[in-house]
């Protein structure tokens, strides 16, 4: 037998250990929480949200050194609440056992499907939004009636520090823990016999989280990230699209997972789509520097990162436009940036933005451009504006994306009845609503016979004439 992958050796984390412990044990003793009780759950936790928003907001600003409260208000609570509510609503529905058919030929019997807890669920959530992609998988893993164990990222202490003081008020450590700590906390709090374990960041630290998941056998979601592209038509109205496009792209200075990543425009539109861009950003934004909607980069070491992309870019060839190159910069407000003429050696079309940088690359046919993105890793979402709907299917149909927005951005993260999930290099499996329940339950099949058997009647010895019938019958 072919032992399993070595992994860097992680020093034993005790209390670590000691809290999934707890949680196994916990749930032993109650492995299927009934409805009332899970509801219960979920309205502590948004009830303790709405109490604590203020909290939350400042722990955020403090981490980014300027996060807009309003996009905190719109890209976290806002959506972390609705997706409790909604999970409160459907949660008796999606419990209720599924009930599915037996064939003719192993009749009479009932079939059904049981959704049960998996048990301990572990949560890495990322920096970017460090409260909505806590609490989203955490609505998902409660609603299903699990135990869970976040671990926030280190940085955003503040934010850690918050939620965990936040969780421990409302929820027993044995039913909900937060976890701190660097990165050799996170890589021990990986290496734990989860039941079920949801990572949310770069793809590069999602196979780590994969191959350490593994020596567990433990089923993993991946919500990862990748390129994520916008098409504009030959025929939409450029000021519509650059608008909806700006909002996407400087939603959190561009720190978003499905930030359109680049945008493919038709060649004879790409001056005036630039343009326009430049525009619906200003209007938004009228100054950078102080603007307290405009948020911040994250640390550091994320702003040297993306000014090297800009470095790399311009020494390249890249023709890069400042949209607010009259202003003097002010802590780590990057302004939003328009790059044209790019080409696949430069490091910005090759990773993930994760920035307010945006690339424009024209195309000639629709065909080119769904070539062009088909070419590359497949996205954790695809834009596409334009309003014939021969395109519109088109574009459906011959590209594969996590999820698709026609004629906006980033939205359909925020419906809760559509699941949220990437597909090969942008991730697997899918939460968000149902299919969030699901993916944190065990769908149990069950098949149930009573006094009588009719399928003795095909027990051997074989070849008597009713099992020749059988056969007769049913394998044609």
């Amino acid at each position: 037998m072919t032992s399993p992958i070595a992994l860097p050796a992680v020093h034993a984390d005790h209390a670590l250990e000691a809290t999934f412990s707890a949680q196994r044990q916990a749930f032993a003793g109650n492995p299927l929480p009934p409805a009332t009780q899970r509801r219960q759950w979920l309205k502590s936790l948004r009830e303790a949200l709405l109490a604590n928003q203020q909290q939350l907001i400042a722990a955020i600003d403090a981490d980014f050194n300027g996060r807009s409260a309003d996009e905190t208000l719109l890209a976290e609570l806002l959506p972390s609440v609705q997706g409790i509510r909604h999970a409160e609503r459907h949660l008796q529905r999606w419990m209720r056992p599924s009930r599915r058919a037996v064939g003719l030929a192993f009749q009479p019997a009932s079939a059904r499907v049981l959704y049960q807890p998996l048990g301990v669920v572990g949560i890495i959530v990322p920096w970017n939004y460090p409260l909505f992609l806590a609490i989203g998988p955490l609505t998902c893993a409660l609603a299903a009636g699990n135990r869970v164990m976040l671990k926030l990222s280190e940085a955003t202490p503040a934010t850690g520090q918050a939620l965990q003081a936040l969780l421990q008020r409302v929820f027993p450590e044995d039913l909900v823990s937060v976890v701190l700590g660097e990165v050799e906390v996170g890589q021990a709090f990986a290496r734990l016999p989860f039941d079920h374990l949801l990572f949310t960041g770069a793809t590069s630290i999602g196979r780590q989280v994969m191959l350490a998941a593994a020596q567990n056998l433990t089923p993993v979601t991946l919500e990862l990230g990748g390129k994520s592209p916008a098409i504009v038509s030959a025929s939409v109205p450029l000021e519509t699209a650059a608008e909806r496009i700006a909002f996407g792209k400087t939603l959190n200075a561009g720190q978003t997972c499905v930030a359109p990543d680049y945008v493919l425009v038709p060649r004879e539109r790409l001056n005036a789509f630039a343009d326009a861009y430049g525009t619906a950003v200003r209007r938004m934004y009228p100054r950078i520097a102080d603007n307290p909607d405009y948020s911040a980069i994250i640390n550091p070491r994320q702003l040297a990162r993306l000014e090297h992309l800009l470095q790399d870019a311009r020494g390249k060839g890249a023709q890069v436009s400042d949209l607010y190159a009259h202003e003097t910069r002010q802590g780590r407000r990057l302004p939003p940036h328009v790059l044209t003429k790019v080409n696949d050696t430069m490091q910005v079309m090759q990773d993930e933005i994760f920035g307010p940088l945006l690339p424009l690359v024209p195309y000639d046919t629709l065909d080119d451009a769904l070539a062009y993105i088909n070419q590359r890793p497949r996205p954790l979402a695809l834009y596409y504006f334009g309003y014939d709907r021969g395109e519109q299917q088109q574009v459906l149909q011959h590209s594969h994306s996590g999820g698709v927005c026609l004629n906006d951005t980033l939205l359909h993260v925020a419906q809760d009845d559509l699941p949220f999930g990437g597909i090969g290099p942008s991730g697997m499996g899918h939460y968000h609503g149902h299919e969030g329940f699901l993916t944190f339950s065990k769908a149990k099949a069950v098949l149930a016979k009573q006094r009588f058997n009719a399928a003795r009647l095909i027990y051997p010895p074989y070849g008597k004439a009713l099992q020749r019938l059988v056969y007769k019958l049913f394998i044609r």
